[in-house]
């Protein structure tokens, strides 16, 4: 069984950034792929960035290539989620997920998922 945490939402101007924290407790985390997702108001939850549990491969969706970069401390528990030049259509909740399988991008093969963080960005 393995916890998740977000934190780091909030409320940001167009351009700024943020970074979102999930911090891990329980079970193995460090061996665990963690995925972010996000999930706006009236749409479908999509996925935005995933990390293997090694650090060494990373995924990213397209809207998010080069602003984004996801990142993970083991010895802390906890990935990151380093958000920057957000845009207002980057308004959602942000949730983090742990699997053991490989499709980063994938919601359905996650087994964990945290309690999620608003991230709200105005024009």
């Amino acid at each position: 069984q393995v916890q998740l945490v977000e934190s780091g939402g909030g409320l940001v101007q167009a351009g700024g950034s943020l970074r979102l924290s999930c911090a891990g407790s329980g079970g193995a985390f460090r061996f665990y792929n963690i995925g972010w997702f996000r999930q706006a108001p009236g749409k479908e939850r999509e996925s935005v960035a995933g990390i293997f549990w090694s650090g060494g491969i990373t995924h990213y969706a397209d809207p998010v290539k080069g602003r984004f970069t996801v990142s993970r401390d083991n010895a802390k528990n906890t990935v990151y989620l380093q958000m920057n030049s957000l845009k207002p259509d980057d308004t959602a909740v942000y949730y983090c997920a742990a699997t053991s399988r490989a499709n980063l991008g994938v919601d359905s093969v996650y087994d964990y998922w945290g309690q999620g963080t608003q991230v709200t960005v105005s024009s």
